[in-house]
């Protein structure tokens, strides 16, 4: 008999959770970064809230540059578990994936996901029925 493969354990209990909705302008970037430190240090972990904003604004930005439509709005949710803060960007664009890239010395803008990927323990795209979804992970 073949041996199965381990049950993936199941995920553990969110503890807190936020979900808002954002229009796709360039001042909603700053809103959701405040509102993530905000409620990072109000959920007990504030030496967390500063790289939180951080990865908060650099996926509102490629959500905002590369992934909204005019009258589809951009979710941001923020959870907390025992050992996890997961910070998530949905857009509607689903076909455009995030892509990290080197960014030459001379280049405004590219360099967004190699922050995030320095900043979190973990990071990827998950596909949604209508756009996607890109989460960053801090552990403790």
């Amino acid at each position: 008999m073949a041996e199965q493969p381990p049950t993936p354990a199941p995920p553990e209990p969110v503890l807190r959770e936020d979900r808002l909705d954002y229009l796709p302008q360039a001042g909603s970037v700053s809103l959701a970064r405040h509102r993530t430190a905000r409620l990072v240090g109000e959920w007990g972990h504030p030496a967390l809230a500063g790289d939180a904003a951080l990865i908060t604004s650099e996926l509102m930005t490629n959500a905002l540059l590369h992934g909204s439509l005019r009258d589809r709005l951009i979710r941001v949710r923020i959870t907390l578990t025992a050992d996890t803060l997961r910070i998530e960007v949905a857009d509607p664009r689903g076909e455009r994936l995030p892509e990290p890239r080197t960014a030459a010395t001379t280049d405004q803008f590219g360099r967004g996901l190699v922050l995030v990927a320095a900043l979190a323990d973990r990071w990827g795209c998950e596909p949604r029925s209508v756009g996607k979804t890109v989460y960053a992970e801090l552990r403790w």
